[in-house]
């Protein structure tokens, strides 16, 4: 039995696609020996149309891991079931810091605004939420309260 080398080029040539795409669907031994007679391309064209030679089709990537993707960029699939991992990690760090001192300036702002602290006291205490001596609003609040009380004494 040979392997039909010649053939699947020259069908390959025909049908437009790669060597390794073409397929020889002869179950009869005399479709085979048609085959292995088959020289030219003519006689190749005629073995196309009967259906023994063949072309495989493409073999295309999965767009299903693609569309959860998707599916999750659009906030969808994110509830609890979905959830691997404490808030933290799932959140960027840098917007939650982000948030926690633009919140604390803003505050730190009002207060001098509203003449409660005076403009070098505000100058501190910006200058201490920056360097992260304070973990939240509630924090600096408890702050500014414990040194208001220490000044009133």
């Amino acid at each position: 039995m040979s392997d039909f080398t010649l053939q699947k080029r020259l069908a390959a040539k025909v049908l437009g696609v790669g060597v390794s795409r073409v397929r020889i669907k002869a179950t009869k031994d005399e479709e085979l020996e048609e085959v292995e007679s088959a020289i030219t391309l003519d006689d190749i064209k005629k073995l196309i149309k009967q259906g023994i030679i063949v072309a495989v089709p493409i073999k295309k990537n999965s767009r299903g891991r693609w569309r959860r993707l998707k599916s999750k960029s659009k906030s969808e699939r994110r509830g609890y079931g979905s959830r691997k991992g404490n808030k933290k990690a799932r959140s960027e760090p840098k917007e939650a810091w982000v948030n926690r001192i633009r919140k604390m300036r803003r505050y730190l702002k009002y207060l001098r605004d509203k003449k409660v602290i005076d403009a070098k006291t505000y100058r501190r205490y910006y200058a201490l939420a920056k360097g992260g001596a304070f973990n939240s609003l509630s924090t600096l609040r408890a702050h500014l309260e414990k040194e208001a009380s220490t000044a009133r004494r």
